[in-house]
């Protein structure tokens, strides 16, 4: 298998809240919206949008209604600067964005904060010192000088 990933599939409630975070109040433009799963294409890789239930029937894995608030894992979103962080939780907060920890300094030398869509997946919002994002999305490690 290759070292790669291309889709993440996230779990949702409702289709239509979800869509709604992610386009309106993220801002972003679906690559394909199939109405049961919308995907958005973040410079190669694809996070879809699914229910729940759907997603669980295709895994045919058991469906449980309740939901962990904290579900092992989280999202992450970086950027080549802290005023970068900042601004970005500006928005989330104007548009009513669920702040999980606001941006600080942490202990990896980086500078970052957390926030939620509607169904409580966590995305990190993150400035890495040693790394650059490029015009397409990619990270390039920075030189440094130790």
């Amino acid at each position: 298998m290759e070292q790669r990933l291309t889709v993440i599939t996230l779990g949702v409630n409702d289709i239509d809240v979800a869509r709604d975070f992610y386009s309106n109040t993220l801002g972003w433009t679906p690559e394909s919206d199939l109405g049961k799963i919308v995907f958005y294409d973040l410079g190669g890789y694809l996070p879809a949008l699914y229910s729940h239930e759907g997603l669980a029937k295709d895994i045919t894995a058991p469906f449980e209604r309740k939901l962990p608030a904290y579900h092992g894992f989280t999202l992450a979103y970086c950027t080549n600067s802290r005023a970068e962080v900042d601004d970005l939780f500006v928005k989330l907060r104007e548009k009513g964005g669920i702040i999980l920890k606001k941006p600080q300094e942490v202990f990896w030398g980086g500078y970052s904060g957390y926030f939620q869509d509607p169904d409580g997946h966590a995305w990190e919002v993150a400035h890495n010192p040693s790394w650059r994002i490029n015009r397409d999305g990619r990270f390039e490690r920075i030189a440094t000088s130790d």
